[in-house]
Parts: structure tokens; sequence; C-alpha cells
């Protein structure tokens, strides 16, 4: 309840000046929230019956917490984006200077259930793990934030073995490689090359976002993706710029069947020691030990068909990864892609790379327990490590 959860009292429901003075403290988003819920119990007062797009989102929202447990999940990372200083409002600060409120509860039911005929098999497969990107801040700020959050998490949890010295390794060229006007970083490319990548940078997904052009990753179902509208704020549109919104397969799938709300992102399982999930389309898993440039053709190849066990995939850039990280730290208390530990591996982050005038570098991240500190490192695009794999997520 809305006004219970925000200490609004409900016969100030009915009178403007009680209600000025009980929601004055409310962030903007929350203010459009709490107008868009009097609008609808006005309709309801006047007709008799919800609107039928009422109906809709109430259908949305049943359905999200039926197959993804989705208010629990959505609510416990809104509350660590506010903690940890991301999120302020309800929003961001995109590298552009624009703010991108993020995406509410009802968009992302919405965008599930217009979409779960194509995304059916995706959920067979168990990608039920709900992720919120704020993908249109600067990298550099989010370092520094998952640096702040280890060093408050070590705080917290005095046996967690952590360098507090240096709690985040990141290698030299990252700095402000979103950002400026040749970017070095590169987002959702085809290929590891200088020409013909196909990828864009920040600010021109950013740009068309803003313009409801851009296309996203390709979604299950699609081998091209679909349009991001524009609009945002209140939800009304579909469109959710300057954040993507992920599914990935959780830590915890064997307690999927007991209506369990998935907790963490499963771990990148080093070469034959992967189990396949799913029935409808059974999907291996992408084990270590490939060459970076194989995966991301795994990956192109599966977009033109259906049929394949991978089709509607994406691959993660680094700010995926250390969203990733903190929710996965925070739910389970292990930090994720532990390499060095037996069985787990660090990560290629295919979504993104380095294009530099003589070299081409693909990102890569993962925890050194050794070091005991998180790790944002590089690797050539032909090079493979038995304790380095892949991980992908479906953009909704």
């Amino acid at each position: 309840d809305f006004t219970k959860a925000h200490g609004i009292p409900k016969e100030s429901l009915g009178k403007p000046d009680l209600l000025r003075e009980a929601t004055c403290k409310l962030s903007t988003s929350d203010l459009e929230r709490l107008a868009n819920l009097l609008e609808r119990f006005e309709y309801l007062l006047k007709n008799g019956e919800l609107k039928k797009e009422e109906i809709d989102l109430a259908k949305a929202l049943e359905y999200g917490e039926k197959f993804y447990r989705l208010k629990e999940q959505y609510d416990f990372q809104v509350s660590l984006l506010e903690q940890v200083g991301i999120l302020k409002e309800g929003a961001i600060l995109g590298i552009d200077g624009n703010t991108y409120p993020i995406p509410t509860l009802e968009q992302i039911a919405l965008r599930l259930f217009e979409r779960r005929e194509i995304l059916k098999t995706k959920h067979d497969q168990g990608f039920t793990k709900l992720l919120l990107v704020p993908f249109g801040m600067s990298l550099d700020s989010l370092q520094e934030t998952l640096k702040q959050f280890l060093l408050k998490y070590k705080k917290d949890n005095p046996t967690f073995n952590l360098d507090t010295n240096e709690p985040l390794w990141v290698w030299e060229e990252y700095k402000g490689a979103d950002i400026g006007d040749s970017p070095n970083l590169v987002y959702h490319p085809k290929s590891f090359t200088e020409n013909g990548h196909g990828g864009k940078t920040k600010t021109q997904i950013l740009k068309e976002q803003a313009e409801g052009r851009w296309t996203l990753p390709p979604t299950a179902g699609s081998a091209t993706g679909g349009t991001a509208s524009a609009g945002v704020a209140g939800g009304k549109e579909l469109g959710t710029p300057g954040w993507t919104i992920h599914l990935l397969q959780p830590s915890n799938p064997d307690e999927q069947d007991a209506d369990e709300t998935p907790i963490g992102i499963a771990s990148i399982p080093r070469e034959g020691q992967g189990t396949p999930q799913g029935d409808l389309i059974p999907r291996p898993p992408l084990e270590a030990n490939k060459f970076s440039n194989e995966y991301l053709s795994i990956l192109q190849k599966a977009q033109e068909d259906k049929d394949s066990p991978y089709h509607g995939e994406t691959g993660m850039t680094p700010e995926d990864w250390i969203t990733a990280f903190m929710i996965h730290l925070s739910e389970t208390g292990k930090p994720l892609d532990n390499w060095e530990k037996g069985g787990e591996s660090m990560s290629y982050l295919t979504g993104a790379f380095f294009s530099f005038s003589i070299s081409i570098l693909v990102l890569g991240a993962g925890w050194s327990c050794g070091s005991r500190q998180a790790d944002l490192d590089r690797f050539v695009p032909h090079g493979r490590g038995e304790d380095i794999g892949v991980r992908f997520s479906v953009v909704i």
C-alpha cells in the first residue's frame, strides 16, 4: 500500500492542504506515482470499473510475481542502489548531464507480461534473476561506488577478506573510457574489430534513447531487438533510457521449482563442469576456456537462429558486472566470479570492448581471493584460459 508505506494519512487524500503537507518530502518519482494512483482511483469512482490498461497492469503484476517474484527482487535492488548512492530521488545522473528515472515496477511487469510468449524459453532455461543497471552513469562513478561498497561491506562484515587499501584493481585505460569526444569504449559490438564492429559509444546510445531511436540489443524472439521509446516517468511508456533491465540465471536454480526468490548470479563453470538448463530448448552451459571472439561469434550466430539455445541473449558490459557484483555479494555473502576458487571463472564482458588505434582489447572482470580485491581487466580477443569464460543475459 503506497500511502501506508510513505506515511500518508488516508484522510488527507480528499483534502488538498493536508495532502500537500503529507507529501512534501516525497521524491519526484514517488510524487508521479502518487498522482498516477490518484488518477486511477478517480476513474474507478466515476465509472465503477477499472480502465482496460488497469486490468492489464493487474495481470502483469500478478504474472511478474508468479514467475519472477518480481516485487521482492525489485524492492531489494532499488533499496541497494539508494544505499550505495547510485539512485538519488529516484533517478541517476547520466554522462550527458540528463537525469534518468529508474524504471518502475509496473513498467517492468508490463514488459515481462507483454513478452511472456517470446520469453517462455528463456524462463524455462532459468533466466529469472532481475538486474537493474544504471547504464547512463559514468563508468568512473560506478567504479568508485563499487570501491566504497566493498569498504562498507567489510566494515559491516569484519570476516570478509578484503584489501582495504585497494579493494578494486582497475586497468588504467578504464578511466574516462566511456566519456569525451572520442571514447575508447565501444558497446554492443558485433565483432571485435577496429572497423565494422557495429557497436556504439555510450553517448550515442543515450542520445538515440532520448530520441526514441535506440535499438535494444537482441532480445528473446527478436534478432534485432526492439526500439526503446523516450518516455519513462510515470510508467506510461515502456522506454527506460539510461537504464538496462536484464534477466540472468540465478545462483539457486534448483530452488526455483520450490517457488523461491532468485538469489545471486550463477557462476561461470569450468570446462566440463556445467549443467544444461531447460526443457523446451535445452541450453548447454557456456563453459570457460574459449576465445573471447568465439563467445561473441556464438552470440551473433544465435541471433539469426530462433532454435539456438542462446537466442535472444546478449553480452554483459562493465556497468552490468559492477551492478551484478554488488547484488550478488549482498544476497549471497560471496564475491561474484571468484576465479581462484575451484569451479568458478572470471568473466569476459563481451558487451563492450576497447578500440584503440593500435590494438583491440576485450574487457574482463572477476574477484581475486589471493589479492582480496575485485578486478577490471583486459584481454586480447584471440586469447583464452581455463579460468575465464563468459556470462550472457537477456535484456528486456
